[in-house]
């Protein structure tokens, strides 16, 4: 049906307007008022996907202290980025839209972006980042990539030891305890790179590593499970650590030097976030050396849960929260510095009847319990305030004679 036609069944013309039940009229009206007419149905399909009605903002995110002008910055080989796409509704929540979108690098040849925002360089340039959403909602960032035609030294403390603590190597079940594991031996969780670089380099006559064959290396053939391996085989042959460690190897084990910057805190983007139960956020974690400069470290972080029951996090930093309401904090870590993010994940009972605030604590408690959706107990009489005092200076119950 044409939307002339569709206009023309509703003329004005009395003579040319057809009989209509009481129960047609009603449902004609109801489609009008949710759809308009049929004219401007066809004509809004278009933006709909570009405007959207739930959707205020979206925002392609973190942005670091040195990024340029707002562009995402690669610089060289090694550096990933871990993208967010945050969106802000139109009720003022803030929404994990990274997994949900389209993702998309001009050109191509740039870049390779993955479905969970992790972006590697592949060639110097400049381009911009596209994500859209499935109804259209689509918001571009810029993208400067360079360095790729310079094969940077790799530093063994500050890239090589934290492939061993994220893949468990240095742990105290594996090659991390006092005495090693099958004759080789780590400083616990890397915390001595000296004389990490000493046992994997020096010892053993160095048959652990070949400079003029590095795929023979011990190091990678027993880690990707090549060769026997009691530890498993945790290196994947196709990983960037798997890379990483082969381009260390070619290029002869280098260390570094005292003077290389160091980390000296870790920040997780975001640090804090309401969710709902059984929802995804994404977190990145960002590392800030001694020389001001920042690199992304969210895949190199170990993750744990403060709460397992409500919330888990995987290897990659995917916070998921479960059925169980309440707050939640995830540790993230890298090499000696720690970081969190705090979930809250509001009840939603009806907080309208909380006490009056009488000084800066019962404010700072309301504000949580608000947060969080959970109503403020009933007060207490005498008796009830007695016995909890009582409690909690005797540490037992009291006597029926007291109480």
């Amino acid at each position: 049906m044409t939307s002339n036609s569709c206009l023309c069944r509703f003329s004005d013309n009395a003579t040319a307007r057809p009989k209509i039940s009481v129960s047609a009229r009603i449902f004609v009206a109801a489609c009008l008022a949710l759809f308009g007419t049929c004219a401007t149905t066809l004509t809004a399909a278009e933006p709909v996907g570009q405007k959207s009605v739930t959707i205020a903002e979206m925002k392609i995110e973190p942005v670091l202290p040195d990024d340029d002008a707002g562009a995402v910055v690669l610089r060289g080989k090694d550096d990933r980025r871990q993208l967010e796409v945050t969106a802000t509704m139109r009720d003022g929540r803030l929404i994990d839209y990274t997994r949900d979108v389209a993702w998309k690098v001009e050109p191509a040849e740039l870049a390779h972006v993955d479905a969970t925002g992790l972006i590697i360089p592949q060639k110097n340039g400049e381009g911009v980042i596209a994500v859209k959403t499935s109804l259209g909602v689509e918001v571009k960032r810029p993208l400067k990539v360079t360095g790729m035609d310079v094969d940077k030294p790799i530093n063994f403390k500050l890239q090589v030891t934290p492939v061993f603590t994220k893949l468990g190597c240095n742990g105290g079940g594996c090659h991390g305890k006092a005495s090693g594991q099958n004759g080789f031996r780590l400083s616990l969780l890397g915390f001595y790179p000296s004389d990490d670089y000493e046992f994997l380099v020096m010892e053993s006559r160095g048959r652990r590593l070949f400079p003029a064959a590095p795929e023979e290396s011990l190091l990678l053939t027993k880690g990707a499970g090549i060769v026997p391996h009691g530890g498993g085989s945790p290196l994947g042959v196709d990983s960037d650590e798997y890379r990483l460690l082969y381009r260390w190897i070619a290029q002869g084990m280098p260390y570094g030097s005292d003077d290389d910057p160091v980390v000296t805190k870790i920040t997780c983007y975001p640090d804090q976030r309401i969710m709902g139960v059984d929802v995804s956020q994404q977190i990145a974690v960002i590392a800030t050396y001694s020389d001001g400069h920042t690199e992304d470290v969210t895949r190199m972080a170990l993750y744990e849960a403060n709460e397992s029951e409500m919330a888990e996090v995987s290897e990659t930093g995917l916070v998921t929260t479960g059925q169980l309401t309440g707050e939640v904090s995830i540790m993230a870590r890298y090499q000696s510095q720690v970081a969190t993010f705090r979930a809250s994940i509001p009840l939603g009972a009806d907080t309208s009847r909380l006490p009056p605030e009488k000084n800066l604590i019962d404010k700072a408690v309301f504000n949580n319990l608000r947060k969080l959706g959970i109503p403020a107990s009933e007060m207490s009489d005498d008796a009830m305030f007695l016995r909890r005092v009582y409690i909690d200076i005797t540490g037992s119950l009291p006597t029926i004679l007291l109480a």
